[in-house]
């Protein structure tokens, strides 16, 4: 087994946020195609509020 001389690892940062946009959209079209856009809205509306929920649970720590 070698110790030394191991490569950087590779940034795959901008390619999980693009794939995670893309992943995003296409539920967004499923959930309008079957529910509507207000679901859309309100699923979108949710989201936001988890993101900031978590966020400021995250710098309460």
């Amino acid at each position: 087994m070698r110790h030394g001389n191991l490569k950087e690892a590779p940034n795959y940062t901008n390619a999980a946020l693009i794939m995670g946009g893309v992943n995003l959209f296409w539920m967004f079209l499923v959930i309008w195609a079957s529910l509507g856009f207000w679901a859309v809205l309100v699923t979108g509306y949710a989201l936001d509020r988890l993101i900031l929920w978590l966020a400021a649970r995250r710098r309460a720590r």
